[in-house]
């Protein structure tokens, strides 16, 4: 069975905007948890953003922090992160995550070991 569906990457202009949206199959997505993880050429995979469904509560890199927003519909089972303000250090390739299964720290991004469910990528690159 498909666990999550990405749609939405592309390519801009610096500056530009761009909103991913990633939808769970019911039973990930009440596993309450979901992220955005990105990977660009040459680097580590990080964390972007992170979600607890239940309540909306959010958690961001420093890094994208005022520039992009992390939000749930949870009648749709959906994830969306809009990115606004996009520079070319943005680029890599974006992943959804959901099924988290491992500890909470508040104030910190969910590890990425933790999660069970993946998307297969969407690919972002900003240019300029």
């Amino acid at each position: 069975q498909v666990q999550l569906l990405e749609s939405g990457g592309g390519s801009v202009q610096t500056g530009g905007s761009l909103r991913l949206s990633c939808t769970a199959s019911a039973y990930t997505y009440r596993r309450n948890y979901m992220a955005w993880f990105r990977q660009a050429p040459g680097k580590e995979r990080e964390g972007v953003a992170d979600i607890y469904t239940f309540t909306g509560s959010t958690s961001y890199a420093d890094s994208v922090k005022g520039r992009f927003t992390i939000s749930r519909d949870n009648a749709k089972n959906t994830v969306y992160l809009q990115m606004n303000s996009l520079k070319p250090d943005d680029t890599a390739m974006y992943y959804c995550a959901a099924d988290y299964r491992g500890p909470l720290r508040p104030g910190a991004l969910l590890a990425a070991e933790n999660f069970e469910a993946w998307g297969q990528g969407t690919q972002v690159t900003v240019s300029s």
